[in-house]
């Protein structure tokens, strides 16, 4: 397990390489993170506004309706829409660059719209996945939302692939679906470890970054100066907005390039072959 933490390390770094090496792959995150505040604002603000106007829908319990589940699901789609689409687009520009070919933002769009039809089926799975364990969650005890708890990680872990597939392979989503299962096989390991140490990174940096916030913005308060309040806020949303930026990126060219070597055997631009030959090792 130490072997694998450090393995997942050294590609993580080198995940690390390739974005340095071409920061243009921020883009596709930061688009997918303004168009999904859009859909959340869209859905959002007319239920809101529907809510204060009724007056009394608070009143209703917290059960859900038919309706409500019909608007969550709607809203599912939309979100899983975008960040599908453009996690597609992210995952088509690594697999690019890790061939050592020149990419941009435009290229890899284009590669996302050529695949919609599968990325729309795909957002309708994992749209109704998304619904049918909320549902699940809703009317269980503690146990029951555990083992969904489970389930739900379960189904993340076994379509961590299924995007750069459908960036590489012109596939429908069920087959896309497959294929992440089959290679997770060959993956596991590194898939979930690797993306798991992303993420507690991340959420480290992320914590000192709130803790250093929070004394940046009371020290601000502190000066009782407009502008300091002002520069200060300014500069600790550009910076969690960087972190999270930046850490979807390294998590769509890690998949890339495990998706890469599970599948064709090749080492990626920045990765190292002894490094990958031993974490994909077969097994006995």
């Amino acid at each position: 397990m130490a072997g694998r933490f450090a393995r997942s390390w050294s590609l993580m770094k080198a995940s690390a390489d390739v974005l340095r090496s071409d920061k243009s792959l921020l883009m596709f995150p930061l688009a997918s993170s303004i168009c999904c505040l859009l859909v959340a604002a869209s859905f959002l603000i007319p239920v809101i506004a529907a809510m204060v106007a009724a007056g009394d829908v608070a009143e209703q319990g917290h059960r859900m309706t038919a309706g409500g589940y019909v608007l969550m699901f709607l809203f599912y789609l939309a979100q899983y829409l975008v960040i599908i689409f453009f996690n597609t687009a992210l995952a088509a520009a690594a697999l690019a660059r890790l061939r050592g070919e020149e990419t941009s933002f435009g290229e890899g769009m284009a590669v996302a719209r050529s695949r919609i039809v599968s990325i729309v089926g795909y957002a309708l799975i994992a749209a109704t996945v998304g619904l049918v364990l909320r549902a699940l969650q809703e009317r269980l005890g503690l146990i029951g939302r555990l083992v969904v708890g489970f389930l739900g990680l379960a189904w993340t872990v076994a379509t961590f692939l299924v995007v750069p597939v459908l960036a590489s392979q012109d596939v429908g989503p069920t087959e896309a679906i497959s294929r992440s299962v089959e290679l997770l096989k060959r993956t596991w390991g590194e898939n979930i470890i690797g993306n798991a140490g992303i993420g507690v990174v991340f959420g480290l940096l992320m914590f000192l970054a709130i803790v250093v916030a929070a004394l940046l913005v009371g020290g601000a308060f502190a000066t009782q100066s407009m502008a300091a309040i002002i520069v200060a806020i300014v500069i600790v949303v550009v910076g969690l907005t960087m972190l999270g930026l930046i850490q979807a990126s390294l998590q769509g060219i890690y998949a890339a390039a495990l998706y890469r070597y599970a599948e064709d055997g090749e080492v990626g631009y920045g990765f190292d072959q002894a490094m990958l030959e031993q974490a994909f090792k077969p097994k006995k």
